[in-house]
């Protein structure tokens, strides 16, 4: 590291669980991040701010007055933008000496398997079960760490799925198809801070699971409950007739 990222990156250096052998695994990491909403906004901020090498964002969106209230990577003068542009200008005035790459379509699951192969770890910010169920097969394909995040109302939850750990339990271990015809943010309304908590446990899950620190979310979901500020677990087994896992 040089003298600018030694003072940069000062604080992390101050841990002994990270130092210096932790900041250079962050540097040296590749993380992708699908959808630049609500939850992606934040979590590309920290991660930025983080100094991760090479970020690349992925969402073909535009930012919307109404995305506003909880979207914090975008601006106003930016409403109209492509969020993966917006995203990268605002990641990129925090720290610019990181690799930002941006994606403004919607990526093919051919697509997915040569890019997902290439991430140190993958955060899905995404607001649509297809969408997951993609990159969680992708990633479990490629044995690549998975941190999925989600909210709504002022509910939200968090997984961690580790594809590269014998029996890690994946998202289909949890979800199935049936569950599509979920509620959307547009339809029953969110809570800004809500969905900015979520994305910065999705930021620091993925520090931990980069840097190989603390315990990860693997085998647990983690729900939050903003009105009663209440978190709560539910242990995780992988699933027998999980189509993904035991495919």
């Amino acid at each position: 590291m040089n003298t600018n990222q030694i003072d940069r990156y000062s604080r992390h250096l101050s841990l002994p669980v990270i130092g210096k052998p932790g900041q250079q695994k962050l540097l040296k990491s590749h993380v992708l991040i699908v959808g630049l909403g609500g939850l992606g906004s934040p979590a590309a901020l920290y991660l930025a701010a983080a100094g991760v090498g090479k970020l690349t964002f992925a969402d073909f969106d535009t930012v919307e007055l109404s995305n506003l209230q909880r979207q914090v990577a975008h601006t106003t003068e930016r409403v109209g933008e492509l969020k993966t542009h917006s995203a990268k200008l605002a990641s990129h005035a925090i720290n610019p000496d990181i690799e930002i790459n941006v994606i403004d379509y919607a990526l093919e699951k051919e697509e997915l398997d040569e890019l997902i192969p290439t991430c140190t770890a993958v955060l899905d910010c995404s607001d649509n079960f297809p969408t997951r169920f993609a990159v969680n097969a992708c990633c479990v394909r490629h044995k690549v760490p998975l941190i999925t995040g989600a909210a709504i109302r002022f509910d939200g939850q968090v997984m961690v799925v580790r594809p590269d750990k014998p029996d890690s339990p994946c998202y289909r271990c949890l979800y199935t198809e049936g569950d599509e015809t979920a509620e959307t943010c547009a339809q029953t309304g969110i809570l800004g801070p809500v969905v900015g908590l979520i994305g910065c446990i999705q930021a620091l899950e993925t520090i931990k699971v980069i840097c190989d620190i603390g315990d990860d979310l693997s085998g647990r979901l983690l729900l939050f409950d903003g009105l009663g500020l209440e978190f709560n677990e539910i242990q995780l087994k992988q699933s027998a007739d999980c189509p993904v896992c035991n495919a």
